[in-house]
């Protein structure tokens, strides 16, 4: 099994005058543990959040092999796990908890707050793996599974066939879509009403380092080009070989072109623009 990806936004606060910095990413494997509330000098933890309804050792997250388990340290708050993808679906979690399993492939921990909202981080879950269906009717020793396990129904799917959706309209080379192209592609879809940039970064780097396991390509030299960053560089190589991957494997067909929201057929060019005015529509 792959592991567990823990994402915590941040927003600025501070614990003792020590400012909290910017977003933080974890990555677990199976057996290891992340701690998350308020932290102190003596209470460590991985994940800090600043409220002070939230306790110093508010709670942990422990991964196995197969899914994740949520521990609540708190004696009067319940915590949330919501299901972005499942359409409203949650469970909760009482004080006191310990190792409450959480089935949700992505899922959004939500934790109460004294200013009237709430303090929130994601964790993407174990990859979930299914049985080969040609496989289903022998015996469990002859059973295989899927090399690229990927549920159809997930937000991280739909956000990977918007990446495909050029090019398997077209069949000459297009550039693939741009993070703030595919927010808005998928601005009218239901689901992705309230779809942010970050958000479709968090599935781009879940669907490639959790899912088909692409290795970041290697940053390019300082003198490779006005304006071409590392980090840029990492990240078109990222979405190229998602497109790559998909595309030749079958994982994304033209039938599931059906699973995007309409689009509007402007534009006849060629190229990253034209992509944007005929697959986009404003």
């Amino acid at each position: 099994m792959s592991g567990v990806v823990v994402h915590l936004p941040r927003v600025g606060g501070g614990v003792g005058g020590v400012p909290f910095g910017g977003p933080v990413t974890l990555r677990l494997g199976p057996g290891e543990v992340a701690r998350f509330g308020r932290g102190s000098a003596t209470t460590p933890v991985e994940l800090r959040l600043d409220d002070a309804a939230i306790s110093r050792l508010a709670g942990e997250i422990r991964v196995t092999d197969d899914h994740w388990q949520l521990s609540n340290h708190s004696a009067t708050q319940s915590y949330l796990v919501e299901n972005p993808e499942g359409a409203g679906e949650y469970l909760r979690v009482p004080p006191r908890r310990a190792g409450a399993p959480i089935p949700f492939e992505f899922s959004r921990v939500v934790l109460p707050t004294r200013r009237g909202t709430t303090v929130a981080f994601q964790v993407f879950a174990p990859d979930h793996v299914y049985l080969d269906p040609d496989g289903m009717a022998g015996q469990w020793g002859s059973r295989t599974v899927m090399a690229y396990s990927l549920d159809e129904t997930a937000l991280y799917f739909l956000v990977l066939v918007a990446l495909c959706e050029p090019r398997l309209r077209d069949e000459s080379p297009v550039a693939v879509p741009t993070t703030p192209q595919i927010v808005e592609r998928l601005r009218s879809h239901a689901a992705c009403g309230q779809l942010k940039a970050r958000a479709v970064s968090s599935h781009i780097d879940y669907l490639a380092e959790e899912k088909m396991r692409i290795s970041a390509p290697p940053e390019r030299p300082s003198g490779a080009g006005a304006g071409a960053g590392a980090g840029g560089a990492r990240r078109n190589g990222k979405r190229e070989a998602l497109v790559g991957i998909a595309l030749r494997f079958g994982l994304v067909r033209e039938e599931h072109l059906a699973l995007l929201p309409p689009r509007c057929g402007r534009g006849t060019g060629g190229g990253d623009g034209a992509w944007q005015g005929r697959h986009i529509g404003k």
